[in-house]
């Protein structure tokens, strides 16, 4: 296929995942009232279990491939994920729905991972982290239309309908895929699925100081994501009052973040991943301690909601400046084991997110000063991991 279809594909695979996640936002006070009217608060798990079966299925599915083939592991995760929107559809509990939510993040977890590896097959160094920009492109725009989706998919079929609406997204991306693109790992470069193999690929990816500062990075930027899509629903609709709107300014949100994206594919070639990064992490860093000090130091804590907006893009807006570009980093050494390498990076950086991030939005007291404090916290700590990178650079022996 084309570079266009090609980049259209796997931007589609990849964004399982957004849509997976922001087409329940809308449902959360609907789930909350229905499966726990004596804690509505804990309906936001359900983002929380797709996240974290989602990260532990990226520890198995890039190796997965690396013994099968892309394509076929891409195709077994499809299936389970089906099947678990079949069980959350018929759930009569809150601890099913989560459960089915879990199983359904392990399926999704192949589009997500393997999809990267296979950009890895065909592309690497700068060339790489271009095409990734452009995929982080409708990474991010996809929020802009799932909370609308899940919307009116709720006014017509109640919430148990947006299971229906997932069940037809994975089939049309995995039947596009099936049937236009060729198996890009080919037989004589496949791994075979054996334990001490695996574990001594494994060793290869944590070993490598560039590979372990990207998870650790990641994890903190994932951090600062997942925090704010738990809480922005609760925060526009409780602290700001516009649970009407909501969908439309989470639009406005992803798409304004979406420039991340273009401009990380048109500067990266010049200035090179590991500046853009920095220059991101310090962007969002000194924002978000401003508007932090704004809030405590004239508002009391819930500050106007023209600047708790504005905010919220720059928070989604450093994804596109880091996240592809941290993942080029870590993968340009390891294209050997690119699948295992994916699953990785991806897995501890995803479950270490969300164990992060949990906490934070089952924190929200009404106002959003739990979120602003904890990505003040995440950022911070992502920006002094940065200078380690810095130093790696101006080291010998890089792979020591």
């Amino acid at each position: 296929m084309g570079r266009a279809e090609f980049v259209a594909l796997m931007a589609m695979l990849v964004a399982t995942v957004a849509y997976s996640i922001d087409a329940m936002l809308p449902a959360l006070p609907a789930i909350g009232a229905k499966l726990s009217p004596d804690a509505p608060n804990q309906a936001q798990l359900v983002i929380g279990s797709f996240v974290l079966g989602l990260g532990v299925g990226t520890f198995f599915v890039g190796a997965l491939s690396d013994a099968y083939g892309r394509k076929r592991v891409i195709i077994w995760g499809a299936a389970l994920y089906c099947a678990a929107a079949i069980l959350a559809l018929a759930a009569p509990t809150l601890e099913t729905v989560l459960a089915a939510r879990v199983l359904q993040g392990l399926g999704a977890a192949a589009a997500r991972v393997i999809a990267i590896a296979i950009i890895r097959d065909i592309y690497k160094g700068r060339e790489m982290a271009q095409l990734m920009s452009f995929v982080m492109l409708v990474f991010t725009l996809v929020p802009a239309i799932a909370p609308m989706a899940g919307a009116g998919i709720i006014a017509v079929f109640a919430w148990r309908g947006i299971f229906v609406s997932f069940l037809v997204f994975a089939a049309l991306s995995t039947f596009w895929m099936w049937l236009r693109l060729h198996e890009p790992l080919p037989r004589d470069r496949r791994v075979p699925f054996r334990t001490r193999k695996l574990l001594h690929s494994a060793g290869e990816v944590i070993r490598h100081p560039m590979a372990r500062l990207s998870i650790l990075v990641q994890t903190l930027c994932l951090s600062m994501l997942f925090a704010s899509i738990s809480s922005i629903q609760q925060i526009m609709d409780i602290t700001y009052g516009r649970a009407e709107e909501f969908p439309y300014w989470f639009a406005g949100v992803a798409t304004v973040a979406a420039l991340g994206s273009v401009i990380n594919a048109a500067l990266v070639m010049r200035l090179g991943m590991r500046r853009l990064i920095q220059m991101a992490l310090v962007i969002e860093t000194v924002v978000t301690l401003a508007v932090l000090a704004t809030f405590l130091g004239g508002y009391g804590g819930n500050g106007p909601f023209a600047l708790y907006f504005v905010w919220q893009v720059i928070v989604f807006l450093q994804l596109g400046l880091t996240m592809g570009n941290l993942n080029a980093l870590a993968l340009e050494p390891l294209g050997h084991i690119a699948g295992m390498a994916a699953s990785i990076i991806a897995g501890l950086s995803t479950v270490g997110s969300i164990l992060l991030a949990m906490p934070v939005g089952l924190a929200f007291n009404g106002t959003p000063m739990p979120l602003l404090i904890g990505v003040a916290i995440f950022a911070s700590l992502a920006l002094l991991l940065t200078q380690f990178m810095r130093k790696l650079d101006r080291d010998p022996n890089p792979g020591l």
